[in-house]
């Protein structure tokens, strides 16, 4: 299973982004996809989380109404809308899915992808 992220980049404080992450290969289905970032120094924290029924769920990190998580038509793509980036936003942005291969439940991560909020 391959996670393949996009989007992300330099934005300036109160500017927006759109990431976007891709799971390919051997997916019987995916029970949920996520988005987690990770700053210098810290531990990876959940951003956000949808699951394959649309619930979704945001980590304490993230105040509310900021960012918005969604999928694709054919769940298999996951999007992360921020806006009104702050400086502390700067991270690793990192995709994962939670896969099921016949029996057998995975977690999958992605390369992540850097995003950087300048004051």
């Amino acid at each position: 299973v391959q996670l393949v992220e996009s989007g992300g980049g330099v934005v300036q404080s109160g500017g927006s982004l759109r990431l976007s992450c891709t799971a390919s290969g051997d997916i019987d289905s995916i029970n949920a996809l996520g988005w987690y970032r990770q700053a210098p120094g810290s531990h990876r924290k959940v951003v956000a989380v949808i699951t394959s029924g649309g619930n979704t769920y945001y980590g304490d990190s993230v105040e509310e109404g900021r960012f918005t998580i969604t999928t694709d038509n054919s769940k298999t793509t996951v999007f992360l809308q921020m806006t009104n980036l702050k400086p502390e936003d700067t991270a690793v942005y990192v995709c994962n899915a939670d896969v099921q291969q016949g029996d057998s439940l995975t977690d999958f991560w992605g390369q992540g992808t850097q995003v950087t909020v300048s004051s």
